[in-house]
């Protein structure tokens, strides 16, 4: 089974690393982040994100069920949504702007945190991802990176 069909079976459907830059992998992990980064985005998480998205990043159960509003719910960040589905450079856009306010409630956190407390945040969330999970979103990642690039 490929990493991807893993994945999708699973999910369901310190300092920053500049945007423009390759990600370097961690010998320890593979990971892009540092253990420091994810001890900072506990802590970030903790403060700042948690009240919407749960103190394990595990959100509601009822996350794919629209809101009054038309708008859905705060997922999961656990790796349990879709939030993976997101290369590095979204995930900051989606923290730092807030969400389309045609699909959801989030508010930027762009003049609250800066770039290496987004990054830390992401950092802490992807570090509760299971392995499968990880490495079908470093291929998405990459695969976005590599479509963005070509568009310059």
């Amino acid at each position: 089974m490929s990493v991807m069909a893993i994945a999708l079976a699973l999910a369901g459907c310190g300092q920053g690393v500049p945007q423009n830059e390759a990600q370097v992998r961690q010998p320890d992990t593979g990971r892009w982040y540092t253990e420091a980064q994810v001890q900072a985005g506990a802590r970030v998480f903790a403060a700042n994100c948690a009240v919407c998205h749960g103190d394990r990043a595990q959100a509601e159960d009822t996350w794919r069920q629209r809101l009054p509003d038309g708008k859905f719910p705060p997922p999961p960040l656990n790796g349990t949504a879709h939030a993976w589905h997101h290369p590095l450079f979204e995930l900051r856009e989606i923290i730092k702007y807030g969400s389309d306010p045609a699909l959801g409630n989030m508010p930027a956190w762009g003049h609250i945190l800066s770039d290496a407390e987004i990054d830390a945040a992401i950092a802490w969330f992807q570090s509760l991802w299971p392995h499968e999970v990880y490495e079908a979103w470093r291929e998405i990642d990459a695969r976005r990176q590599d479509e963005r690039h070509h568009r310059r």
